[in-house]
């Protein structure tokens, strides 16, 4: 009897967020330009039978909400021009807090993890690192961005494949997913800056030596939304003009003025606050004062105008305090939060 009732507290939350999902998904479309949004499904009895073992075994192996929303509304997962579908069902314990998200966006993410095409894991496992799979969101893609053939396992979007095959059966393929392809976290939305899913460039042309995708996940999720957003927004351009680009420090203010900001602008403001090398705050701290390092903004550089004191971490550059060194370390990139964004025209002054 314990056991059973270890996770009682979880049934109402997925039961809960189960049925405003389902609401949202048959509710009106908002703000959508959803590809066939309101093209009718081709209702038959195989595609109903299927749909329904699809659901029965979804929810078998834990995915409840994704069940209930093939159930319910089903046009979230097909189209009446495309036969074949791939369903990427999120975790449940990943999906319990969306129903704090907008209906729109909601609707969205589901299609984003929908593929216009039946993939199995074997499929899975033959692409190609960095390859690109469409989805039912126009535009958007996903990238295969790790693949194991000895263990089975192949990551998309950077989010393990944890179900493989959950349901293979005619023209759809249905595998489990340990959280969303695209970082939400309802509690940093603000529509102006999440009115969009973020996707990842992908493809031959565009691999990078760089995972530009896991730096915006890791600036979001360490609380650099707004930066997260406008690096994505600029992001084409720069492994374009980088193409050796093997490091990078990330500067990344609280806050960026993203609305009042032409593209243009925002792309040199951005660029201006990312090094095209790996500096650990200690190895910024050492730096002889008045140090300058360029920046990815061509004949711009930063100045280092503050260092370590009596062994105090205090930094600053350009002026402007480093408050969290080294937020997030790897190999290839490295965070740091600053307590305001540089000022293009501004002159470094001493700290």
């Amino acid at each position: 009897m314990a056991k059973s009732c270890s996770h009682w507290w979880h049934a109402p939350i997925y039961f809960t967020v189960s049925i405003a999902l389902a609401f949202i998904a048959i509710s009106t479309p908002l703000h959508s330009d959803l590809k066939n949004a309101s093209s009718p499904l081709p209702h038959n009895s195989i595609t109903r039978h299927l749909l329904s073992n699809a659901s029965r075994a979804l929810r078998r192996s834990g995915f409840t909400v994704t069940a209930t929303l093939l159930q319910v509304s089903p046009e979230l997962f097909l189209t009446s021009h495309e036969v074949h579908s791939t369903i990427f069902a999120i975790k449940d314990s990943a999906i319990s807090n969306f129903s704090l998200l907008p209906p729109w966006l909601l609707k969205h993410l589901f299609q984003y993890h929908t593929s216009p095409s039946k993939i199995s894991m074997r499929d899975l496992l033959e692409k190609s690192l960095g390859s690109c799979l469409s989805t039912l969101l126009e535009n958007k893609k996903l990238e295969v961005t790790k693949i194991d053939p000895k263990q089975r396992s192949v990551e998309i979007n950077h989010v393990l494949v944890s179900h493989p095959e959950v349901f293979l059966g005619g023209p759809i393929s249905v595998h489990g997913v340990l959280g969303p392809f695209s970082p939400l976290n309802p509690q940093n939305f603000q529509e102006s800056l999440w009115g969009f899913i973020q996707t990842p460039i992908c493809g031959s042309n565009s691999r990078n030596f760089l995972e530009w995708p896991e730096i915006i996940r890791m600036l979001s999720s360490n609380g650099f939304v707004s930066f997260a957003v406008g690096l994505h927004t600029v992001l084409g351009g720069v492994p374009q003009d980088f193409t050796n680009l093997s490091s990078v420090t990330i500067f990344a203010p609280p806050d960026l003025a993203l609305a009042a900001s032409p593209s243009p602008l925002l792309d040199r403001i951005v660029r201006f606050h990312i090094l095209p090398r790996r500096f650990s705050f200690i190895e910024l701290a050492t730096l002889p004062q008045k140090s300058k390092i360029g920046t990815l903004l061509p004949d711009r550089d930063i100045e280092v105008t503050g260092r370590l004191k009596n062994s105090s971490r205090v930094l600053a550059v350009n002026g402007v305090e480093v408050l969290a060194p080294d937020v997030f370390s790897s190999k290839k990139f490295i965070i740091h939060g600053l307590s305001r964004a540089f000022k293009l025209g501004e002159l470094p002054n001493a700290f």
